[in-house]
């Protein structure tokens, strides 16, 4: 497909794959191509509207995690739980949370990144130029903000299929 892929960051057994920008399900496709290509799995976190039949079977079976977005919940403090447990466990989570423009990124992959003591590895689906880039590692330190700050300022540089659909949050 033309794709290259630019990864100086070491794969990890245990990890946050936090991925931007997601502004068209083509992001999905080429991670779940890619990942599949170095021979590695992850899980992802998905709307729960999306787990009907078929869909639902196949997802589930390729690591997916229904999320209930509407409802409050300690999916955070369970996947964590689970993260701690595991011999091996990588997630891969969109920050945005959605494909549409959003200003304000969700929080979840930072806190249990932080609760598990996982590395989040900062991955971009750079569209414009065909890159799969991941250079950063972060070690969340407790400090939201300025963890954060890091994070928006990776991600910057990166457009999605959509450019008009994803911007960095100021903090």
């Amino acid at each position: 497909m033309g794709w290259k892929v630019e990864v100086s960051v070491p794969h990890r057994d245990k990890c946050i794959i936090c991925v931007a920008p997601h502004t068209s399900n083509w992001d999905f496709i080429i991670a779940e191509l890619y990942y599949h290509a170095i021979g590695r799995t992850a899980g992802f976190l998905m709307k729960k509207d999306w787990f009907f039949w078929p869909l639902g079977p196949i997802f589930r079976r390729m690591g997916g995690i229904p999320v209930e977005r509407s409802k409050k919940n300690s999916l955070t403090d369970q996947l964590a739980e689970k993260a701690i447990k595991a011999e091996r466990f990588e997630l891969a989570v969109t920050p945005e949370g959605t494909r549409s423009l959003t200003k304000t990124w969700k929080r979840g992959f930072y806190f249990i990144a932080l609760k598990a003591n996982l590395p989040i590895l900062l991955y971009a689906i750079d569209f414009p130029g065909k890159r799969i880039v991941c250079s950063r590692e972060l070690i969340p330190s407790g400090d939201v903000e300025a963890d954060m700050r890091i994070i928006m300022d990776y991600y910057r540089h990166y457009q999605g299929k959509y450019p008009d659909k994803f911007a960095v949050e100021e903090v």
